[in-house]
């Protein structure tokens, strides 16, 4: 996985974490109602002895056309335009009729070509797989010289807690691979006196800034006024995320999910 492969595949997460998935991806791209899985098994059954040796095993084409890619499959409801075609066939084209096929069996051939343009289509149900390729102990190696200063006795069963794509999403980029909103930055003001205040960032712009004290107090001043001071807790994160290699993002991965 390439760096730019891998910032893709981490928006992605962001984004289906957050609970999307598959029907919000359907419902983004106006898919139909959803295949029927039980249906769509039977229908595999059928169509590989019929259909298969010209339309290829997972229908995306061979001597026959890419049924996946078909207008016909896309505006198909309920085999209500695949069915005329399986029983009456189209003899010009070289396609035999199937007119001993019930219309239940239509029904499940139909279901399961819709399920291979689901596939195909909705990215919604994309699960990576084999992302555990790296060397685990180089990855602690590294491990221990980049982050173990900061996570020493915090991440005791990480292993467990995370599928190892989310693993990899949660450590290459915490706040966000979690869908958690930022925490309320703390943030130091010294005024023109010297003067230091410690609070929480209210608000802060090109004008002004605004906080509340460890007292609750709220403060505002001009930007131009006053030194502020506002620490990043994801800075580690920040720069080693421009320093990974895929070789070093494999590997820590792979550490991590021993960690159980």
């Amino acid at each position: 996985m390439t760096r730019f492969v891998a910032s893709l595949a981490l928006f992605a997460i962001n984004v289906f974490a957050q609970g999307r998935g598959g029907q919000g991806t359907r419902d983004f791209l106006g898919l139909g109602a959803p295949p029927d899985p039980a249906a769509a098994e039977r229908g595999e059954k059928l169509y590989a002895p019929n259909c298969a040796f010209c339309h290829g095993v997972k229908a995306n084409g061979a001597e026959g056309p890419d049924l996946v890619r078909s207008t016909l499959v896309l505006h198909d409801e309920k085999a209500d335009l695949i069915g005329p075609v399986i029983l009456q066939g189209r003899p010009e084209k070289g396609m035999p009729a199937f007119a001993s096929m019930t219309a239940a069996q239509i029904f499940d051939i139909a279901q399961f070509l819709h399920m291979r343009v689901e596939l195909s289509a909705n990215r919604g149900l994309y699960k990576v797989q084999n992302i555990v390729v790296g060397d685990a102990k180089a990855g602690e190696a590294y491990f221990n010289t980049h982050c173990k200063s900061c996570h020493a006795s915090d991440l005791a069963h990480v292993g467990s807690k995370y599928e190892p794509v989310d693993l990899q999403a949660v450590f290459l980029w915490p706040a966000a691979a979690r869908g958690r909103a930022p925490k309320p930055a703390k943030v130091t003001i010294t005024l023109p006196s010297g003067q230091v205040i410690n609070g929480t960032l209210k608000r802060i712009d090109d004008f002004d800034v605004s906080i509340y004290d460890a007292s609750g107090e709220y403060h505002s001043w001009p930007r131009d006024r006053v030194k502020v001071e506002i620490p990043d807790p994801l800075l580690a994160h920040r720069e080693l995320l421009a320093k990974y290699t895929d070789e070093d993002m494999h590997n820590v991965l792979s550490y991590l999910v021993t960690l159980k």
